[in-house]
């Protein structure tokens, strides 16, 4: 094959209509747009306006709520934890903290803490020191010989009590 073999499928590409090119064209005058009134101009944009009828979004009923003061948490899963353990990136002789698991790269940040899920399998032994955990993550911790121990989330206290 040479680069003057190379072609697009057929109908992949289209030209282009041109407008306001004479009467012969087809689009000619007016350029489709008709005759007069706003959206015959340039330069006007009239996102869901319905000529002065009620707008579809404001008929439509509003539902649901944005708590203000919700807490957003890190989530870690059982299986992610057990795979960084393997590779050496978490040391199960000692407590898994919120820190350790942000300095291992498993969580970028801990926002409001770090909730551990039980997706996946723990076979290590390990201590785990989080804000929250799911029932049958702390149940799948105890099976394999570990505990969950929870603690407060103080990132954001400190940062209060720092300003």
């Amino acid at each position: 094959m040479k680069l003057n073999e190379l072609h697009d499928n057929p109908g992949a590409t289209k030209t282009k209509k041109r407008v306001a090119r004479g009467p012969g064209s087809g689009k000619g005058k007016t350029a489709g747009r008709g005759i007069k009134g706003q959206k015959s101009r340039s330069g006007v944009a009239i996102n869901s306006y319905e000529g002065g009828q009620m707008p579809l979004y404001m008929r439509l009923p509003k539902r649901g709520f944005n708590k203000p003061n919700r807490k957003a948490f890190a989530v870690v899963n059982l299986g992610l934890i057990e795979k960084f353990i393997t590779e050496g990136k978490l040391d199960a002789a000692n407590a898994i903290t919120e820190d350790a698991l942000v300095a291992s790269g498993l969580v970028r940040r801990k926002l409001d803490g770090v909730r551990v899920l039980a997706k996946g399998e723990i076979a290590a032994k390990i201590t785990l020191q989080v804000t929250g955990a799911s029932k049958s993550a702390v149940e799948a911790v105890e099976k394999a010989g570990g505990k969950v121990e929870f603690v407060e989330p103080s990132a954001k206290k400190e940062a209060a009590a720092a300003e």
